[in-house]
């Protein structure tokens, strides 16, 4: 029973911030999503029930986040035509380079702030600092993912902190993206920018009159074989199982090959990068026995769509509000740095880096890097409406060379892995090398514009 009524409370949060979103106008000026304000609303009726809610149905809707994460990740790339390297390198290079720069700066900033200032000022672990590139670049559903790795090396707060960094990054990403944006029409930066007030009610509320309603996505099966949400569930569930595989056997031949080695790097490593890999397999493995039309692109977006708005409202809604009230210091000042990195980025350096649309394309880059990509493209359609710059295709290309390693890829589980095993100051200057050398490549991309 525990898990019915774990799914049907996520479900009457969902519904209730859907339908406050829908009659509240601030809400909707902040262009904050459904899911947030449904996980606030089971915030407040967490934090004021308190004892009288069961604790096995907190500690259970605490699960739901790290578990859907796999799912998003595993649909990442399935269903999805993958472009020549070639032509991805031409056309987001630049865009690559500035996200690259945001993301690797995080890890600079944060680390950085956590072991040389946090860890003496306010006694947190050093891998506080992993929580910037974490809950900005990677969102709600990578420190979900992050649990069992939380877990495993004994900081379980680390959960709820990385769950407050990645709520205040949405909300900071969406009002500071939307401040950029007024300051980039005033300058004449962008021209094409629909203000609130001009913008239809029902865009405003976030609901599709009945004759501009797009399909969710087409049917590769026949219903009368198997459903084909169904179809398209097994193709997830087989990428998961990919990566599951994947872990074990790594784990496995780490302790064969190096049985005596005292750091072991996929100890607390977490599954969900290696869904996206799961995913990848089966995708080239579909095209290449010319199967690849049997998964729709559409109906693996609604599948993700749908389980990061289950994860969210869970994440949020089950934020352990004593342990933010007892870190709130360093929390506040590595959200506060990891905004002014962020935005230093997209107002110095991409205006240098980009050709053309440099504005579009580095507010896109901003969403993304402090909200979710979701944030970027909500962005990004603000001030390109009817995709008139090359930003879209551009930041989209680029997603393909960035998600596999930042903001919830290879890298971002890792760092936290190794900031235990070979200590926060050598994954440090790892990360400052690799400013380095993005910065060096952005700085030859606008030397040569």
């Amino acid at each position: 029973m525990t898990g019915v009524v774990v799914f049907c409370a996520l479900c009457a949060l969902l519904f209730v911030g859907k339908i406050v979103r829908v009659n509240v106008p601030f809400l909707q000026r902040l262009y904050l999503p459904s899911s947030v304000v449904g996980g606030l609303v089971g915030l407040v009726l967490v934090s004021c029930l308190g004892d009288r809610i069961p604790a096995e149905y907190t500690a259970a809707a605490r699960k739901v986040p790290g578990f859907l994460i796999n799912v998003i990740f595993a649909t990442l790339f399935l269903g999805a035509v993958t472009p020549k390297v070639r032509d991805v390198f031409r056309h987001a290079f630049p865009q690559l380079c500035v996200g690259q720069l945001i993301a690797w700066g995080q890890y600079v900033v944060g680390l950085g702030l956590a072991g040389f200032v946090f860890a003496t000022c306010f006694g947190v672990p050093p891998a506080f600092g992993n929580l910037l590139e974490m809950g900005f670049e990677g969102g709600h559903g990578t420190v979900g993912g992050m649990v069992e790795s939380f877990k495993a090396f004994h900081w379980e707060d680390g959960v709820a902190l990385g769950f407050t960094m990645a709520t205040a990054g949405m909300v900071l990403g969406i009002v500071l993206g939307m401040a950029m944006i007024q300051w980039a029409y005033r300058k004449g930066h962008v021209r094409q920018v629909v203000a609130f007030e001009d913008r239809a009610d029902f865009e405003r509320r976030g609901i599709l009159p009945p004759d501009q309603r797009p399909a969710a996505g087409r049917q590769t099966v026949m219903c009368d074989s198997i459903d084909s949400l169904a179809w398209h569930l097994a193709v997830v569930g087989i990428s998961i199982l990919v990566g599951y595989g994947l872990l074990r056997g790594f784990q496995s031949a780490e302790v064969a090959l190096f049985p005596e080695a005292k750091t072991r790097v996929f100890k607390g490593f977490p599954l969900f990068p290696l869904c996206m890999v799961g995913g990848v397999l089966l995708q080239a493995l579909a095209h290449r026995l010319k199967r690849s039309l049997l998964v729709d692109r559409g109906q693996m977006e609604r599948v993700s769509g749908a389980a990061l708005d289950f994860l969210v409202v869970a994440a949020v809604a089950t934020i352990q509000l004593k342990v933010v009230a007892a870190n709130w210091q360093p929390l506040a000042i590595l959200v506060l740095a990891g905004a002014a990195w962020s935005t230093w980025v997209v107002l110095f350096v991409a205006p240098r880096v980009f050709k053309d649309a440099w504005f579009e394309r580095a507010i896109a880059e901003f969403g993304q890097a402090t909200g979710v990509t979701a944030t970027g493209l909500m962005l990004l359609r603000t001030v390109d409406p009817e995709n008139r710059t090359p930003a879209a295709m551009s930041f989209g290309y680029k997603q393909l060379l960035h998600e596999p390693f930042m903001g919830g890829g290879i890298w971002t589980a890792l760092a936290f892995t190794l900031v235990y095993g070979i200590g926060w100051l050598n994954v440090w200057l790892i990360s400052l090398a690799m400013l380095v050398v993005w910065g060096a490549a952005a700085f030859c991309v606008a030397r040569k514009k």
